[in-house]
């Protein structure tokens, strides 16, 4: 499995791009763009702030990745979270997959997600 990781301070483009060559056994690419909304819980915000502990977060993410790829396995996976201050409007993550079926990526994306809620130490700051 191709694997890309990158932490930026720069604005994630949209559509993002992939280097890497498309495998002519990908059936599907499935996207998610993780957005910054107008309100974080009941506040209103223009902007919010990530910090991570890059090199443990990209080791946490290889992990959760490669026990993922056992269950729903897939060609690739770009991943582009933002640091620093993101204004509303703007991604603070983008997670591409590539895979044989959409079922797999869906599925794999999903549950990427929720574990990196849970486990990645990046932080969402007010």
């Amino acid at each position: 499995m191709w694997i890309d990781i990158a932490l930026t301070q720069e604005p994630i483009a949209r559509p993002q791009t992939w280097n890497v060559p498309f495998d002519p056994k990908t059936g599907s690419l499935v996207e998610f763009y993780g957005v910054v909304r107008e309100t974080e819980g009941a506040a209103q915000i223009s902007s919010l702030r990530y910090e991570a502990y890059a090199s443990m977060a990209e080791k946490v993410m290889r992990e959760k990745i490669a026990n993922l790829e056992k269950k729903h396995p897939c060609q690739a996976i770009r991943i582009v979270h933002r640091l620093g201050l993101v204004p509303k409007g703007e991604s603070a993550i983008y997670v591409g997959i590539q895979s044989r079926h959409r079922r797999e990526g869906f599925l794999f994306l999903q549950e990427f997600m929720d574990e990196f809620k849970k486990d990645v130490p990046i932080w969402k700051l007010k």
